[in-house]
């Protein structure tokens, strides 16, 4: 023991408590350790949090910046793409009223020279006179090509689907290509079809019209096929020829504007407009249109296009079966025609009088009813312009007409106005339509088509009385139908 009474510690027992206290030392300077960690840590995120928040900030407004500027980008996008459809709506406009003035008179020309080319007596005068009419319609057909071209482009051509049997629309462009195929000394084989489509039927006989007409002027022997076959649910109609052939190096080209194939001096020229146009129709029309060519053997053309759903197959039409190349179906039928151009009425009247047809000429609607004579019959058919002075247009009056003379009074109606809304009106009126300037040929067979359809569908019966003329129409099936008369007054001797 110690001085003091207490017991002396062992030096081991001493060794053990220094061991224990820097235990005890460690564990307290390894949780500082680790608290001074956690501070730190947290200090550290807190540190990156703040440095974070200015990335996100910075960030933040340079993309507040870049949406501004690309709504800046996007409003002037907008705002130039407006401009330009207003440009081009406003070239449309303008090239349609430009087209309409031009095709006046030169619809005007081109019946006076179909009637000099008639009265030509020298072989030389009508030699001449067939290239000035040549001439004419290679304006008429550039005038026409570009305002397709621009309304198509400028999306105001919407087709109008519906079903549309073939064998119509074949029986027309047989009766419009088989003089042209026989001039030329081939052969048009046009097949019979009881299909009908799904499709615009302007549209589409503008398609094929182009088709075959490229078949035709690149085709200098052989003959020509235009048929229809049934593949799945669609229907693909095939134009072959067995023409010049198209080189393969051209076959990417031949639907671009102002390609033209290769052909002598003496042949048609061709504008190099046609499948241009013809592309355009088809994607609007969603049709797909395939083809094959070998130089020196022909071409081969296949549109395909759907088949009207549930519908039967319309009757089958042999090729030819509107045929109007003479003058035997028109020669003495009562016209009335209904033009405000002079020049245009004056044209249409001698053409119309060198078929032999009987024609009253009028103006607008007074000169109808002032003009028109005491009519020993019913007309047989109405011609008039669709746009006539004081804001009438020609429907009108052929619907005052229909009125007095029968609704199965055949009309068309011709006009320079291609809008697609003049279209729609004329055969909603169920009108026929011819765009100026008119073919000669093309009226003529038109007519004699609309005549003998008439003189099918009923026999008439008439009467004069004082006050007017009083129609009495039969109907096929012999029912009669009475109609009041307009009255008509004038000094000038009966038709």
């Amino acid at each position: 023991m110690d001085g003091s009474g207490r017991p002396r510690e062992s030096r081991r027992a001493l060794e053990q408590r220094i061991e224990k206290l820097e235990r005890i030392n460690a564990v307290l300077i390894e949780r500082v350790e680790r608290s001074i960690d956690r501070q730190g840590s947290a200090f550290s995120l807190f540190q990156t949090a703040i440095g974070l928040e200015t990335q996100v900030r910075t960030r933040t407004q340079e993309l507040t910046e870049a949406l501004r500027s690309l709504e800046r980008t996007n409003a002037a996008l907008a705002a130039a793409k407006e401009e330009a459809e207003r440009a081009n709506l406003s070239k449309t406009r303008f090239l349609a009223a430009a087209s309409h003035d031009l095709l006046q008179p030169l619809n005007a020309a081109r019946l006076f020279m179909s009637t000099l080319v008639e009265l030509q007596a020298e072989a030389e005068a009508r030699r001449v006179a067939i290239r000035v009419e040549r001439s004419l319609q290679t304006i008429e057909d550039l005038i026409r090509a570009l305002l397709d071209i621009s309304k198509l482009d400028a999306g105001l051509v919407r087709p109008s689907l519906q079903d549309c049997p073939l064998d119509g629309c074949f029986s027309a462009l047989d009766s419009t290509f088989r003089p042209l195929a026989e001039r030329k000394g081939l052969r048009l084989k046009v097949r019979a079809t009881a299909a009908t489509v799904r499709s615009d039927p302007v549209m589409l006989q503008r398609i094929l019209q182009n088709l075959l007409s490229n078949a035709v002027r690149y085709t200098r022997r052989g003959g020509i096929l235009l048929g229809a076959r049934r593949h799945g649910q669609d229907c693909v109609i095939q134009v072959a020829d067995t023409g010049i052939g198209i080189p393969e190096r051209e076959h990417e080209l031949i639907f671009e504007e102002f390609h033209r194939g290769a052909l002598t001096e003496e042949e048609d020229v061709a504008l190099g407009l046609g499948l241009a146009i013809v592309r355009r129709q088809l994607r609007a029309l969603d049709h797909r249109l395939e083809f094959r060519s070998r130089v020196g053997v022909g071409s081969v053309f296949r549109l395909r296009l759907p088949l009207a759903a549930g519908l039967p197959g319309a009757p089958e039409a042999g090729p030819g079966a509107q045929g109007g190349g003479t003058l035997s179906g028109i020669a003495g039928t009562l016209v009335i025609l209904i033009e405000n151009d002079e020049a245009t009425l004056t044209a249409m009247t001698q053409l119309l009088d060198r078929w032999h047809c009987h024609v009253l000429p009028v103006r607008n609607q007074a000169e109808l009813q002032r003009l028109a004579p005491q009519l020993e019959r019913r007309p047989d058919l109405v011609i008039t312009d669709y746009h006539l002075d004081d804001g009438m247009d020609g429907l009108s009056l052929i619907a005052g007409l229909r009125r007095s003379f029968g609704a199965a009074l055949p009309a068309v109606v011709v006009s320079a106005d291609h809008s697609e809304d003049v279209a729609t009106a004329v055969r909603a009126a169920g009108c026929e339509m011819l765009r100026k300037p008119v073919r000669p040929a093309a009226l003529r067979a038109l007519m004699v088509h609309l005549l003998a359809a008439s003189a099918m569908n009923g026999t008439l019966a008439w009467s004069r009385s004082r006050t007017g003329v009083n129609v009495g129409l039969r109907d096929s099936a012999g029912q009669a139908m009475a109609c009041n008369g307009l009255a008509f007054r004038s000094g000038r001797d009966p038709l």
